[in-house]
């Protein structure tokens, strides 16, 4: 699924379920060491295919460890994303003389759970757009993709920046004609506004972005 929202220098891996065996790094497995079984084995997957992604564009298998702001950490020469929702996980990787970021994000087809998250996650302005959008098309849940759409370009934003990007300092369009959708950065920034594509299938939605 994710491979098609990306370019072609993009190698992405995903999954639709766990692995049963253990094939986390030493360092990695320390950070989950107190983690319920779940967790553990989601972070284990994630990153077996963050590590397959790699592999297929020549990188070494190593430890992909969080920053202190979580994002993580890619060997020399690589940049990355990755995400993982309830029964879907993901990781898409690039040279880095390809590509300065890529974002991607996934999310089951539902509504946010309640009319505050939707406060917290969406501007005023977008909700007009949101409400047209599930009247023509109620088979996504817009609420959700625009969710994922900020979270991708989150993504895409810290590791060129370095800075906490709020819910309410980007306003995302989106175009269901295309399955793209448009960031509009309200705050001072490297970019002013950034392009992605989107996904509804499966009862998943999926979103990448990438930044040259």
């Amino acid at each position: 699924m994710i491979e098609e929202l990306l370019p072609p220098s993009v190698a992405a891996v995903e999954s639709f379920a766990d692995d049963t065996t253990d094939t986390l790094f030493p360092e990695e497995a320390a950070l989950v060491a107190r983690a319920v079984e779940t967790r553990r084995r989601e972070f284990a997957t994630v990153r077996r295919c963050a590590r397959e992604a790699l592999a297929k564009l020549g990188a070494p298998a190593a430890p992909i460890l969080p920053d202190p702001k979580g994002a993580p950490g890619w060997p020399p020469g690589f940049i990355g994303s990755m995400t993982h929702c309830a029964g879907y996980r993901a990781a898409a990787v690039a040279p880095g003389t390809a590509l300065a970021a890529l974002g991607i994000d996934a999310e089951p087809n539902l509504p946010l759970p309640d009319d505050g998250v939707t406060a917290l996650v969406t501007l005023p302005e977008e909700r007009p757009h949101l409400a047209a959008l599930a009247a023509r098309h109620p088979e996504v849940h817009w609420d959700r993709l625009l969710f994922s759409a900020k979270e991708t370009v989150y993504k895409v934003w810290y590791p060129l920046t370095r800075r906490w990007l709020d819910f309410h300092e980007a306003t995302i369009t989106m175009d269901p004609a295309s399955s793209t959708f448009t960031a509009r950065i309200l705050v001072d920034a490297p970019f002013t506004t950034l392009t992605g594509n989107w996904l509804s299938r499966d009862g998943l939605l999926v979103t990448a972005a990438t930044k040259t």
